[in-house]
C-alpha cells in the first residue's frame, strides 16, 4: 500500500513494501523528481539497504565461525514493513526481525523509518534498535534514491551536472568487476570544475563512484544552467555512492549516503571486522538522517 503526505511545495509517496520512497512531486515546477522505476533500466525508486550495503565477498559473510549466504544490499528492501501511522507531515514504518530474517541474519533488530516533509525538504530518518539484553547487533545501512536526469523537456542526460559544492577534487574507489567488491587499494582522483562534475554518457561505464572518509556531506544534481534542482544533505555519513546503470542511457542518477558499504577486495574476516560495520549494544538505538531539498 502507498501512503501520501503533502504541503504547499511538494507531495511524497511511501510504500509499505521496503518502506520505499516512491515519489517526490515538485508542485512549484510541476515535475516528478524521483525515478519512476522503469524496468527497462532499473525497477526501483529509492530502496533502503539493510542490513548490508552492496555485496559481501563471495556471496557469504561470517559470524562466530559460521558462514551465511547474503544477497546484494541485504533484505529489507524486499520485505513488507508495518505501517505505524502518519501525521500531516510524517509517514512511519517499522520492520522487526522474524523467523525468516533470523535464518540468514542471526540478529534481533527493529528498523524504524520515518519520512518527514518540511517546506521544500524531505527528511529520511532511520532508527536501528537492538532489542536484546545480551547480544551485539552488527549492521550496515544505506540509501539508494534515484533522481530523474533529465527533467526538462528538450534536454539530455549529458546536459546536466552533479555539484559537490566547495570541492576541487575528491578521492574515490571503484568496484572490481571480477569480484564485485571495493578496489580499495587503487584510489582515483575526481577533479571538479568549481565543484561541478559534468554528466557524460560514459561517466558510469565503470560502475559506481565510491567516496569514503566522509568526503561528501552535500551534493546536488543541476539543470544545464548549473542551477541545483535536487540537493542532498548527508553530513555524518562516512561513505557515499554515485551511480547510474553502466553502459546505458538510463535517465537517472543515484545519490547514495551509506553507513558501511560493500566488502573490500579479498575480505575474509568476520562481520565485526567488515569495513564501516555498525554495532548497536544491547538495548541501544542508533539514528541516522539525510535530507533531499528541491531547488
Amino acid at each position: 500500500m502507498m501512503h501520501y503526505i503533502e504541503n504547499g511545495r511538494l507531495k511524497i509517496g511511501v510504500s509499505d513494501h521496503g518502506a520505499e520512497l516512491c515519489s517526490i512531486y515538485d508542485k512549484k515546477r510541476e515535475q516528478e523528481v524521483l525515478w519512476q522505476a522503469d524496468p527497462k533500466y532499473w525497477n526501483r525508486h529509492a530502496p533502503v539497504l539493510f542490513p548490508f550495503v552492496g555485496k559481501v565477498n563471495g556471496g557469504y559473510y561470517r559470524y562466530n565461525g559460521e558462514s551465511f549466504k547474503m544477497g546484494q544490499h541485504g533484505f529489507a528492501r524486499d520485505m513488507e514493513f508495518t505501517f505505524i501511522g502518519s501525521t500531516k507531515d510524517t509517514i512511519t514504518h517499522v520492520l522487526t526481525s522474524n523467523k525468516e530474517t533470523l535464518a540468514k541474519y542471526p540478529f534481533e533488530f527493529e528498523l524504524e523509518i520515518t519520512h518527514r516533509i518540511e517546506k521544500n525538504k524531505v527528511f529520511v530518518e532511520w532508527k536501528v534498535t537492538n532489542p536484546t539484553y545480551d547480544e551485539q547487533l552488527y549492521f550496515s545501512i544505506g540509501a539508494h534514491p534515484a533522481f530523474n536526469v533529465p527533467v526538462l523537456p528538450g534536454t539530455k542526460k549529458d546536459d546536466y551536472f552533479v555539484l559537490f559544492e566547495g570541492k576541487d577534487e575528491l578521492e574515490y574507489i571503484c568496484i572490481d568487476p571480477a569480484t564485485e567488491s571495493a578496489d580499495f587499494k587503487n584510489p582515483h582522483k575526481l577533479v571538479l570544475d568549481g565543484g561541478y562534475l559534468p554528466v557524460t554518457m560514459d561517466l558510469f561505464d565503470n560502475d559506481a563512484f565510491i567516496f569514503d572518509g566522509g568526503q561528501v556531506e552535500k551534493v546536488a544534481i543541476c539543470y544545464p544552467d548549473k542551477t541545483p534542482y535536487v540537493t542532498m544533505d548527508c553530513k555524518g555519513f562516512p561513505s557515499f555512492g554515485l551511480w547510474s546503470k553502466p553502459k546505458t542511457d538510463a535517465p537517472y542518477i543515484c545519490l547514495e549516503p551509506w553507513v558501511g558499504r560493500l566488502d573490500n577486495m579479498g575480505f575474509t574476516g568476520e562481520l565485526p571486522e567488515k569495513f564501516g560495520e555498525q554495532c548497536a549494544h544491547p538495548g541501544d538505538s542508533l539514528g541516522y538522517i539525510y535530507s533531499i531539498a528541491l531547488g
